[in-house]
């Protein structure tokens, strides 16, 4: 399973601190993708923290298959945070989608009645894997967990200098993102206000 998968589980099986936006869900994806392609030698991070290409990736997940696909191939290569806010777009129903096609989510007529009726994984070893990796505090899931809300707070510092470049990263852009919502809704409570006036 992939960093990405596994926090996508996490996000499904683990109730959050406050709750998990798609928008910064997804850009905490494109961050657990970029972890992986790290990891595998299929990027590198230059001196500047640009997304280097090294050779193809060599996985069976069609979606981080996707995610080296779409890496710039020509100079300047992309910074971390212009790569996040571009493949993360739209990435949590992506992965939503491919669990459902897969058979991972639980049709609805077997689940339990639940009182947020969200959807409900399938048991499986992968599933499993997730929650055993979560449960151990491992660090990357961990940090990006605390990025979209599942926890309170990251975990430890990770040894690999990228991995932390990747992790910081998606904290500042789910930071962002968060902060550009709140305030758009305060404009549109001002505006709403304005007109009630009226």
């Amino acid at each position: 399973m992939s960093t990405a998968r596994d926090l996508l589980m996490t996000a499904m099986d683990v109730p959050p601190s406050r709750p998990v936006e798609s928008g910064v869900l997804s850009l905490a994806l494109a961050g657990a993708e970029l972890v992986d392609l790290l990891a595998a030698g299929t990027a590198t991070l230059d001196d500047d923290g640009a997304i280097v290409p090294g050779p193809p990736a060599d996985t069976a997940d069609p979606l981080l298959k996707q995610a080296a696909a779409s890496l710039r191939t020509d100079e300047p290569y992309e910074p971390v945070a212009d790569w996040l806010w571009r493949r993360g777009r739209d990435l949590a129903p992506a992965y939503a989608q491919a669990f459902t096609d897969e058979g991972r989510i639980a049709r609805k007529r077997r689940l339990l009645p639940s009182r947020t009726g969200a959807p409900a994984l399938v048991d499986s070893p992968e599933r499993q894997a997730a929650a055993a990796r979560w449960a151990s505090g491992e660090p990357v899931l961990a940090t990006l967990a605390a990025a979209v809300g599942i926890r309170d707070k990251a975990a430890g510092d990770t040894p690999d200098p990228a991995t932390r470049t990747v992790l910081i990263a998606v904290d500042d852009a789910t930071v962002e993102l968060v902060a550009a919502r709140e305030r758009r809704d305060i404009e549109q409570a001002a505006f709403d206000n304005l007109w009630r006036g009226f």
